[in-house]
C-alpha cells in the first residue's frame, strides 16, 4: 500500500479545514473517546432531533491526522441518520479498517468519503486512530457512560 494514496488532497482538507471540529451548543449526547496508546482524545457531541434523527454532530480534541480526519468524515456522514443507521455505519467502518469488509462498491455507497480510509487496514498502528470517533459514537448511542478507549 502506498501511504500517499491515503494522504490525498481530500483527506488533507479534513485536517486543514474541518467542518465539524467545534464545541456544540446544547447537545443531547456527549461522549469522550481516548486512544491511550498514542494520546488521541476527542469529545463527541450529538444532537438528536424530535424525529429521532441526528441533526448535528461535532467534536473537539486532538490527535493525529488519521483520527481527526476520520472524526470529521464520520461527523458529516451521520447527519440525518437514525441512531440505528449510525451504529450500523460504525460497524461497517470498523469492519473496513480491520480488513473484514473489502467490497469497495458497498463501502463507497455507505461510507461515502470515509471509504478512503480503507487502506488503514494495512497499517495496524493506525486502525485504532481511524476508528476512535466511530467507536465513541457507537458507544454513545448504545448508552455507554464510561469514556471510550481503544485498548
Amino acid at each position: 500500500m502506498d501511504v500517499t494514496s491515503l494522504y490525498n488532497a481530500q483527506f488533507m482538507d479534513h485536517i486543514a479545514h474541518p467542518d465539524y471540529k467545534y464545541q456544540m451548543e446544547d447537545p443531547t449526547h456527549t461522549h469522550e473517546g481516548v486512544n491511550p496508546s498514542c494520546g488521541d482524545e476527542l469529545t463527541l457531541s450529538v444532537r438528536i432531533g424530535d424525529d429521532g434523527r441526528i441533526e448535528e454532530t461535532a467534536y473537539t480534541g486532538h490527535g493525529c491526522a488519521v483520527s481527526m480526519a476520520s472524526a470529521d468524515m464520520m461527523s458529516d456522514l451521520m447527519v440525518g441518520k437514525t441512531p440505528e443507521e449510525a451504529r450500523a455505519l460504525c460497524k461497517m467502518f470498523k469492519d473496513m479498517v480491520t480488513g473484514e469488509e473489502a467490497d469497495a462498491d458497498k463501502l463507497q455507497k455507505n461510507l461515502d468519503e470515509a471509504a478512503m480510509l480503507k487502506d488503514v487496514s494495512h497499517m495496524p498502528a493506525r486502525v485504532k486512530c481511524a476508528e476512535l470517533a466511530w467507536r465513541t459514537l457507537d458507544e454513545m448511542l448504545k448508552g455507554e457512560t464510561e469514556p471510550s478507549t481503544t485498548e
